[in-house]
């Protein structure tokens, strides 16, 4: 049997950070929500995810732009870390899926 934590985003891309061996993405996920007076509200999320792939690296530094539509999807992975001898956790969202759905200022 195999075992897997996964994700999946459609959102605009907010801000790429390409560093030596990793590329960052912010993106932005909105949902709809009722608010407390009953009217139908957006209610955006802003997720960062981490690409390793130099495949998937050189098409994003090649091709996406901030405010493109994209559709990526990947793993979870949690992590821990020691900082002034306190323990701070994290959850990474490894990239393995990115496409461009729509290019910035078109609709979608």
């Amino acid at each position: 049997m195999i075992n897997f934590a996964k994700f999946e985003i459609i959102g605009r891309i907010g801000e790429i950070d390409a560093r030596p061996k990793v590329t960052l993405l912010s993106v932005c996920a909105n949902y709809r929500r009722k608010g407390d007076d009953d009217e139908w509200q957006e209610d955006s999320h802003w997720n960062r995810v981490s690409v390793f792939s130099e495949g998937q690296r050189k098409h994003i530094a090649d091709r996406a732009q901030v405010g493109d539509l994209v559709r990526i999807a990947g793993r979870l992975k949690d992590s821990s870390y020691e900082r002034d001898g306190v323990t701070h956790y994290t959850t990474d969202r490894i990239v393995e899926e990115f496409g461009i759905l729509a290019a910035k200022g078109m609709p979608g």
